[in-house]
């Protein structure tokens, strides 16, 4: 029997939509759903206090790079405890998770049990797809992957074929975090695009840009979509001040035309896994209200105003 340990959110909620879940013996801080694996024992923590503003937390992290490797402690004596046979975990962002490097330092150490390294690099929604398969094929159950995989895009295909149906094709400034400014990069412009809107800021596939208040201003967009990552709604609230302090907020279309929209990015948007399907019905919401309910209201995202 596989004894996995995930040390990182969106692998957490792969393994337990895999239907493996009860195999799941340790976790990292940052693995909160589902609910039942809060009771599992933690493997990892940052470096640094995670509270504080935006722009402290930023400050924090850049200033942990430059006098160390990684921004994550990993707690070798608790994995030596939960003698893993798996343990996943990402090179695609080393602030956003822990990293392949500091998992591979832990397991030179010498854990007894020898685990396999199972790395996830999601930069594109065709990624999370490899990156299911890769882990069902990791713990032999590769066609329940497979099923898994088809049943998200299925699903998340009737979404965007409801939202295509619609009029407009709206301009959208996805925004990853608040100060500095950050774009959304990687998965997200191509959930934008297949809720028919135009994305204006970040590549499918790259890291997440930084941008700045001239861009934000020149592209005037019709909507905004506020997801720091690692922040939830209550949290991205409290910061939106970093944006409505400036004189040239209320000069923006979407803040005229109250198209302002305050997310749960960290349960969703900064989660390459199985509730990208919840991610892209958010903005489906979002931008066709006229055609979708807004079911995901009050969890998923709230309007600003």
């Amino acid at each position: 029997m596989p004894r996995i340990v995930s040390l990182i959110a969106s692998a957490t909620e792969i393994v337990h939509a895999l239907g493996l879940g009860g195999y799941q013996v340790g976790r990292s801080h940052e693995c909160d759903f589902p609910q039942s694996v809060q009771s599992l024992p933690v493997c990892t923590a940052p470096k640094f206090p995670v509270s504080g503003s935006s722009q402290e937390v930023d400050e924090k992290v850049k200033d942990t790079l430059r006098q160390a490797v990684s921004v994550y402690d990993v707690f070798d004596g608790v994995l030596e405890r939960l003698e893993p046979t798996h343990i996943i975990t990402q090179s695609q962002c080393e602030v956003c998770a822990v990293s392949l490097r500091d998992v591979e330092r832990a397991v030179s150490a010498g854990l007894s049990s020898k685990p396999r390294i199972v790395s996830l690099q999601p930069n594109s929604l065709p990624d999370v797809w490899n990156d299911i398969k890769d882990v069902s094929e990791a713990l032999d159950i590769a066609r329940r992957g497979h099923e898994l995989i088809e049943t998200l895009k299925s699903r998340m295909q009737s979404i965007s074929e409801r939202a295509l149906l619609d009029q407009g094709r709206p301009r959208v400034a996805c925004i990853e975090w608040l100060e500095p400014l950050m774009a959304a990069g990687n998965w997200v412009p191509e959930l934008v695009e297949m809720t028919g809107g135009v994305n204006l800021f970040g590549e499918a596939g790259k890291h997440s840009p930084w941008m700045n208040w001239d861009q934000l201003v020149e592209a005037d967009p019709d909507i905004i979509v506020v997801m720091p990552c690692g922040f939830g709604m209550k949290r991205t609230a409290e910061e939106m001040y970093w944006l409505t302090n400036s004189s040239q907020w209320p000069t923006l279309k979407a803040v005229r035309n109250h198209r302002v929209y305050v997310t749960d990015g960290n349960q969703f948007f900064n989660r390459p896994g199985p509730r990208l399907a919840e991610s892209l019905q958010i903005l489906a919401e979002l931008l066709h209200p006229s055609a979708f309910k807004p079911e995901l209201m009050g969890t998923g995202w709230q309007p600003f105003h």
